[in-house]
C-alpha cells in the first residue's frame, strides 16, 4: 500500500538548511525527498516509508536535530 511521510528536522531556519536538516534528506535514500516551504516530503510503499522514517530520524538526531516532527499518511 502507498504511503507519504511528511517531516520538519529542527532548528529550523528557511533557506538555510544545517547539516542535521541535509543528513536527514540523505537518510530519505533511495526514496526522493522534496524539500518544500514547510517541510520534506517523501513517498513509497508503506514498507519503504516506514524504514525510511526511521533511518531519517536517526540522520537528523546524529546530525544535531532537536526535534524532528513527523506526519506519516497512508495514501488511497
Amino acid at each position: 500500500m502507498p504511503a507519504r511521510a511528511d517531516f520538519t528536522v529542527e532548528p529550523f531556519e528557511e533557506g538555510n538548511p544545517g547539516p542535521h536538516v541535509l543528513a536527514a534528506i540523505a537518510g530519505a535514500s533511495p526514496l526522493e525527498a522534496n524539500m518544500g516551504p514547510f517541510g520534506t516530503t517523501i513517498e513509497g510503499s508503506l514498507d519503504e516509508v516506514l524504514t525510511a522514517v526511521g533511518s531519517i530520524s536517526r540522520a537528523a538526531m546524529n546530525a544535531g536535530a532537536t526535534r524532528v516532527s513527523l506526519n506519516l499518511t497512508v495514501v488511497q
